[in-house]
């Protein structure tokens, strides 16, 4: 078959097909065009999932009359800007948009219309593409001063094929809906409206620009839990500045959707950027939970190439490791910070499991003396004035040191700030401070322990409830991880080096991070072209399968461009000997242990969720436990 050159309606479908893949995409690029334009007021119209018609009006500095016709053509813009030589640097980029393919490609394969005013020009004028043909400018009503209303309609009907390969009209709807929403985040400051099917589904205000009005908007579009539960994240290296917000580790989700990540105010899905954050979260999280987090990346354009896909989707970064340092760093800073903190969701989750009993008739009379059939597990009632010795004996365990509740604590006097070296087998300090009031330490004072596990202790306004296996394993965990980071990791050397057989490029891969692995124990170097040598692995993991450790290794360098692997399974092995190490489940603590449990909780950072994320304590206030019992 000879060579020949395609037709330019054949041309331009073919871009319109790696532009526009779904109605969805259709209006991330429009928006993105009235976001340029400087509009701040958007509104969105989709009906039949945005394949009958879709509607994008906002109040930007529209187009001029004589540059519409120019709007519709293939690759032309008013983005970039030629310089005396008239060369365009694709590499200074401080627009959305830039390839000049969104509105031909839409023209291409749907019946488009653009109408708009300029700010300079009192008529508007309106232009029409049907399937790649162009008609003449016409002069249309507008109803505002400026700006622009491009509406699609019958989207891929000049090529029936794409819609064969379109969802259901409601699984469009929610990716349109998903699409306005990341728009909407990184862009506090701009209103926005989406109606589908002729319903308003979202309404945005304009917010003030900042960490407020982002968190404001942010909690309208992710809900109140997000905002009670997020940390402020706003850190700089080298130029580079992260900002946004991230949940509580016990704040987190089956499935990595609530991961929202923007660079330049671009939504893009980077593995560079997701891979950071799953990274600063290994500690926290088990592998099958993922946190919550809107990470905003502002970077000089000149270090960040966003012509990486027509959809813009995907960046490519010049310094990837200073990125990826930048958000592992900020986000662990931030997580440091939130100290012993869980996630109000964890009270809230509590609060809807308490089932609230009702009995109609007591048959206890006002002298407090039982009348009626004995309720289970109450024969023999003697009344509420009856001994001490006596109703302990009717109810078996009540004065046992299980189910007691503890005086007010009369124990050592514990600092703000306990020793981390607190014998919890004792609870002695070998500091010695002024008296505090229990009640005012944020975990309170213990007053009892229920189950030989749970600790209850009362706070100011509330009270709180502690698992004191999975705290105190938590505590021993954070303790060795000092350790860790204090001096090198144990090696030991293996017996004969083993040689692990790897395709090329990923042999380079981890040859290249010998350093990096060296500092976890694990000493490797290249054994010729597809192959590489280990001599050490780290003492902890023991008889460990290598093969299989440097495969895991370089798929996570391969996918994450770090090695998650070997850490996981060094915080496996820390895990499993704090679990061993830690106050277990069944024993039996005095007051002053059980309050040295909760000052040392007070003082370790993460000390709010366990090992695998779930949480420690769980903290109900004062005025929740008046709800329960009505008198709220």
């Amino acid at each position: 078959m000879p060579i020949r050159r395609l037709s330019p309606e054949t041309v331009n479908r073919i871009a319109a097909g790696e532009v526009v893949e779904r109605p969805a995409s259709a209006i991330k690029e429009l928006v993105e065009n009235a976001l340029d334009a400087g509009g701040r007021n958007i509104e969105i119209q989709a009906d039949g999932g945005g394949l009958s018609r879709i509607l994008i009006a906002d109040d930007g500095k529209g187009i001029p009359r004589e540059e519409l016709p120019l709007a519709v053509e293939r690759h032309a813009t008013s983005k970039l800007e030629p310089d005396d030589a008239g060369d365009v640097d694709l590499l200074r980029i401080h627009t959305l948009g830039f390839r000049g393919e969104a509105l031909p490609s839409i023209g291409s394969v749907a019946r488009l219309s653009i109408t708009t005013r300029s700010r300079d020009e009192t008529d508007a004028w309106a232009i029409t593409v049907e399937g790649g043909e162009t008609r003449p400018l016409a002069p249309a009503p507008f109803p505002g001063p400026h700006g622009a209303r491009v509406e699609v309609r019958d989207l891929f009907y000049a090529t029936p094929a794409r819609l064969k390969f379109m969802k259901s009209e409601r699984s469009e709807a929610m990716a349109i809906s998903e699409e306005i929403k990341r728009q909407a985040m990184a862009h506090e400051a701009v209103a926005f409206t989406l109606s589908l099917d002729g319903k308003v589904t979202l309404r945005l205000p304009a917010e003030h620009p900042g960490d407020e009005g982002r968190l404001r908007r942010l909690s309208a579009l992710l809900g109140r839990d997000f905002e009670a539960n997020a940390l402020l994240i706003d850190q700089e290296r080298d130029g580079v500045r992260l900002s946004g917000y991230a949940g509580l580790p016990t704040y987190s989700r089956g499935n990595a959707a609530h991961q929202y990540l923007f660079v330049n105010g671009r939504p893009v899905k980077d593995r560079l950027l997701q891979g950071a954050l799953r990274g600063a979260y290994a500690d926290f999280l088990a592998r099958d939970r993922h946190p919550a987090a809107v990470l905003f990346l502002d970077i000089d354009p000149l270090y960040v190439d966003v012509n990486v896909h027509p959809a813009k989707a995907e960046v490519r970064f010049r310094d990837p490791a200073l990125v990826r340092g930048l958000i592992v760093g900020a986000l662990r800073h931030a997580l440091h910070a939130a100290g012993h903190r869980a996630s109000t969701t964890v009270a809230a989750d509590a609060l809807s499991s308490f089932q609230v009993g009702f009995q109609p008739h007591t048959g206890v009379t006002h002298s407090g003396e039982w009348r009626g059939t004995s309720a289970e597990g109450w024969s023999g009632w003697a009344g509420w004035n009856a001994p001490a010795s006596q109703t302990a004996q009717v109810l078996p365990g009540l004065n046992e040191r299980s189910a007691r509740v503890e005086p007010s604590w009369d124990g050592p006097s514990w600092p703000s700030q306990p020793a981390q070296n607190r014998d919890l087998a004792t609870g002695h300090s070998p500091l010695a401070t002024q008296p505090h009031d229990p009640l005012d330490y944020p975990l309170g004072a213990a007053r009892g322990q229920l189950h030989a596990n749970y600790i209850v202790a009362q706070t100011r306004d509330g009270l709180v409830i502690v698992d004191q296996h999975a705290a105190h394993e938590r505590l021993v965990y954070e303790r060795m991880k000092a350790q860790m980071a204090e001096g090198a990791v144990t090696r030991q050397a293996l017996l004969t080096p083993e040689v692990v057989d790897l395709d090329p490029a990923e042999a380079e891969r981890v040859a290249g991070r010998a350093e990096e692995l060296a500092e976890m124990g694990l000493i490797v170097e290249a054994f010729g072209a597809g192959a590489v040598l280990v001599r050490e692995t780290p003492a902890m993991l023991g008889d460990t399968d290598v093969q299989g450790l440097i495969r895991d290794i370089a798929d996570d360098l391969s996918e994450h461009g770090q090695a998650l692997s070997l850490k996981e399974r060094l915080a496996a092995i820390c895990g499993t000997m704090a679990c061993h190490g830690s106050v277990r489940s069944g024993r039996v603590l005095s007051a002053p242990e059980m309050n040295a449990l909760l000052r040392q909780m007070e003082a370790t950072p993460h000390s709010g969720q366990c090992n695998h994320g779930r949480p420690t304590y769980v903290e109900l206030k004062l005025h929740d436990l008046e709800k329960l019992f009505g008198r709220r």
